[in-house]
C-alpha cells in the first residue's frame, strides 16, 4: 500500500471540482475523481495529468445519489488506502418545477436535495471508517445562496435550502469527528464563472449583475475555490473546524 496522501473529490469532471482535483494533485496527492459521466472524468484526468504527470488521477464513475453505487465506489476507494482529504463538491441547480402543481414542486425539491445534500451524506458516510485518523480533512462545498437565499434566474429556492442543510450536517460531523483529529469545514463560494452550474440561465447581464454585487469587482474562478480548498485540506489547517467560510468577493459579508 502506498504512503502517498489520498484525496477524493466528487463532481470533479468539470469546473470547480476539476480545479480542486488539479490543485490537490499538484500538491502531491493521488486524487480519486467522482462523477456520473465516465468520458468527462477521463478527459479531466488527461487534462490534469498533462501537468502533474501520470498516475495522479483515478477516475471513478458513480451516481452519488444511488446508495448501491456509492457503496461500490467506497469499497474501491478503500482498496487504495486511508482517505486523507474528502471534498464533497457534487451538486447542481435543478430545473424549476415543470408546472404549478404540488407534485411537480415536490419532484423538483427532491432532485435538488438528492443532488446537493444526499450525495455528500452518502459518500461521507460510506467512507467514514476509511478516513485517516488523525489528520483527515473534510471539505463541503456549499454556496453563498445558502447564506442569502436564491441561486440565479431559475431558482425555486430548493438549491439554497439544500446547500444550507449541508451546514448543519457538517457541524454535527465536526463535533463527531473532532476527537479523532479530523476537521470538517464548509466552503461557500459566491458567483464563480467558467462552470456548468448556471446552464441556460447564464447571460451577459446576469454575469454583470453578479460581478457588481462583489466588493472586488470581478467574478470568482474555479482556481480561487481550489486554492481555498488546498489550505483547508492541508496539515496547516488542523485548528480550523466546524466553520462556514465565505468565498464571494464580498458579495455576502461575514456572518
Amino acid at each position: 500500500m502506498t504512503t502517498e496522501r489520498l484525496a477524493v473529490v466528487s463532481g470533479a469532471g468539470t469546473g470547480i471540482g476539476r480545479a480542486i482535483a488539479a490543485r490537490l494533485a499538484a500538491d502531491g496527492h493521488r486524487v480519486v475523481i467522482l462523477g456520473r459521466r465516465a468520458a468527462v472524468l477521463e478527459q479531466a484526468r488527461d487534462t490534469i495529468e498533462r501537468t502533474t504527470g501520470p498516475g495522479r488521477i483515478i477516475p471513478l464513475p458513480a451516481d452519488l445519489t444511488d446508495p448501491e453505487a456509492v457503496g461500490s465506489a467506497a469499497a474501491r476507494i478503500a482498496e487504495l488506502g486511508p482517505v486523507d482529504v474528502l471534498v464533497n463538491n457534487a451538486g447542481a441547480i435543478v430545473t424549476p418545477p415543470a408546472d404549478d402543481t404540488l407534485a411537480a414542486l415536490a419532484h423538483s425539491w427532491r432532485q435538488d436535495l438528492d443532488g446537493n445534500l444526499l450525495t455528500a451524506v452518502l459518500l461521507t458516510t460510506a467512507l467514514q471508517n476509511h478516513l485517516r485518523r488523525p489528520g483527515s480533512r473534510l471539505v463541503v462545498i456549499s454556496s453563498a445562496a445558502a447564506q442569502r437565499g436564491g441561486a440565479g434566474p431559475h431558482s425555486a429556492g430548493s438549491y439554497a435550502a439544500a446547500k444550507a442543510a449541508l451546514h448543519g450536517w457538517a457541524f454535527g460531523l465536526a463535533r463527531q469527528l473532532g476527537s479523532d483529529g479530523i476537521t470538517v469545514n464548509v466552503l461557500a463560494p459566491g458567483y464563480i464563472e467558467d462552470t456548468e452550474i448556471f446552464g441556460d440561465g447564464w447571460t451577459e447581464s446576469f454575469h454583470a449583475q453578479k460581478v457588481a454585487d462583489t466588493l472586488v469587482g470581478r467574478a470568482g474562478t474555479p482556481t480561487d475555490v481550489a486554492e481555498a480548498v488546498a489550505y483547508l485540506a492541508s496539515p496547516a489547517a488542523g485548528y480550523l473546524t466546524g466553520q462556514v467560510i465565505g468565498l464571494n468577493g464580498g458579495a455576502v459579508l461575514g456572518r
